[in-house]
């Protein structure tokens, strides 16, 4: 998919039942990571810091939306799926199921695991 841009994936290519909560989650991840670059990975929508931060997948039923450190999150929140070494998700049916405070928790400890900042918080202050 070689110069697509999520715009283009959104109107093309996911259903339009999942168009609102893919909406909705570019919205917290504009809000919660602001200087994640948003892009096209492995053909899917994704963010990306110093490495990939999180990815969109869609299935009939349902939006995922996977954290590539999210096996290192503290997991308040129980929403997060998966086994693996690295990746956790969250499956999302549709706006109702949305948990916004859950997944801003989830985008900020996802930022910070790749060294930034949330967004607020400053830099300590160098050492006098």
């Amino acid at each position: 998919m070689p110069g697509y841009d999520v715009d283009e994936y959104v109107r093309n290519m996911l259903p339009a039942q999942h168009r609102s909560v893919v909406g909705a989650l570019r919205e917290l991840m504009r809000e919660s990571a602001p200087d994640a670059a948003e892009v096209i990975s492995r053909g899917s929508p994704a963010w990306k810091g110093d490495k990939i931060l999180a990815i969109i997948s869609h299935s009939r039923t349902h939006v995922t939306l996977a954290f590539a450190r999210g096996a290192e999150f503290d997991d308040g929140h129980g929403l997060l799926e998966g086994v693996g070494k690295t990746t956790r998700h969250v499956k999302i049916k549709n706006l109702d199921a949305l948990d916004r405070n859950a997944l801003r928790d989830y985008i900020l400890q996802a930022v910070t695991l790749d060294g930034g900042l949330p967004p607020g918080h400053a830099a300590d202050p160098p050492a006098s």
